[in-house]
């Protein structure tokens, strides 16, 4: 998991790394070049866990795909994020994740998703 930035909107939440599709791009794909520009690896993206549709009290309304990566190569580097983690699931909650990531991180720290 990742912490945004000071700088960032949302700052200092924690969040799993992704971003947006480009157009002709799959989910996959996406998360795959996307994890190699935040973090410098190169990932297998597995299954999808889940996705979430979320409307910010803003009024933006954003859908976000979950997946596995079951494996990557290289090191991790943190490259854009303020801080970088490894967790347990059942820590998840201890941490202040995005509203969006909100249910994800419930069903995942008590088993729901795996």
């Amino acid at each position: 998991m990742c912490q945004r930035r000071p700088d960032q909107p949302m700052s200092l939440k924690w969040e799993f790394p992704g971003g947006k599709v480009e157009p002709g791009e799959t989910a996959e794909a996406a998360l795959a070049r996307e994890l190699n520009e935040e973090l410098g690896i190169t990932a297998s993206v597995g299954q999808r866990i889940t996705t979430v549709n979320h409307v910010y009290r803003n009024g933006g309304a954003i859908e976000i795909q979950f997946f596995r990566v079951t494996d990557f190569s290289g090191e991790l580097e943190n490259r854009i994020f303020q801080d970088m983690q490894w967790s347990s699931l059942e820590r998840l909650p201890d941490f202040d994740f995005l509203a969006a990531d909100l249910t994800l991180i419930r069903d995942l720290s008590v088993g729901k998703l795996l």
